[in-house]
């Protein structure tokens, strides 16, 4: 585990799938639920590529091919091929940290070299490079997993549209409708933010989560004091449905990246 500080914010990085286990400031504050690199997807931050959240029936077709990946008990796949795949620093100083694998996988039709920076500058960067260094073109959809805590109501507050991913079993359609967020609410569903950015406010204070080019977002509440609001390039399945898909071609590079920053409430929270 390694610990970045502004002298605020303090960000703890484990180098096993480049996972953020614990947000927190000098206050104590914990404004990402602590998470274990064990089970990166229940809390914490998790990284997700080459797909984001789920692809329907595990499999795919690409460019005359057709690839496998692992099978979750629903029967698709989900939340990429790097959750816990090692990671090895590159650089790094008292506020950031670049972080490197090679994504290699049966599933997968090229290799990815894979660069995961987080800076801690009065809010968390997290920043996603990826180039091509094998012989064919590479879909990519790529994205975060963060638990963000919240004390009693909250209320997600986009700035301007959003469009809701219409799905069936979990699945986008492809088809986007547009939508309304009220106060609270239970939620397993993809929202397209057009200007990348969204506020989630409680008790707590703001989260303000902003990105220019990961403008889909997750939003889960199944652990409770928290709500997964999952910054992503593209919608789940996006290897069939095309919502976000990106393809990078052989020596290219592309480079993904989101802010979050946090406002705290003037007064203690209560639970």
């Amino acid at each position: 585990m390694i610990a970045l500080s502004d002298g605020n914010l303090v960000v703890e990085v484990h180098e096993a799938g480049a996972y953020v286990a614990v947000v927190y400031d000098i206050t104590g504050v914990e404004w990402v639920v602590k998470g274990d690199p064990s089970r990166p997807t229940k809390a914490g931050m998790a990284f997700l590529a080459p797909y984001a959240n789920r692809v329907r029936g595990a499999s795919y077709e690409f460019e005359g091919a057709r690839y496998e990946l692992p099978r979750n008990s629903e029967g698709h796949a989900i939340h990429g091929l790097l959750l816990t795949e090692p990671f090895e620093v590159e650089d790094m100083d008292e506020r950031r940290i670049v972080l490197r694998t090679t994504l290699r996988h049966t599933g997968y039709p090229t290799e990815l070299l894979v660069k995961v920076k987080y800076e801690v500058v009065g809010s968390l960067r997290a920043t996603a490079a990826f180039t091509n260094v094998g012989k064919r073109n590479a879909p990519l959809v790529v994205g975060w997993h963060p638990y963000f805590a919240v004390v009693g109501q909250w209320r997600l507050i986009p700035e301007g549209t959003a469009l809701r991913c219409e799905s069936e079993n979990k699945i986008p359609t492809g088809r986007l409708v547009p939508y309304s967020f009220g106060e609270d609410g239970e939620y397993d569903d993809c929202f397209l933010i057009q200007s990348g950015h969204v506020e989630l406010k409680s008790k707590l204070g703001v989260t303000s989560i902003k990105s220019d080019n990961m403008k889909f977002f997750q939003v889960y509440t199944g652990v409770k004091g928290a709500v997964a609001v999952e910054p992503m390039s593209g919608a789940p399945d996006a290897f069939h449905n095309g919502l976000g898909l990106v393809i990078i071609r052989p020596d290219e590079t592309r480079e993904f990246s989101f802010e979050v920053a946090f406002t705290p409430s003037r007064s203690p929270p209560r639970t």
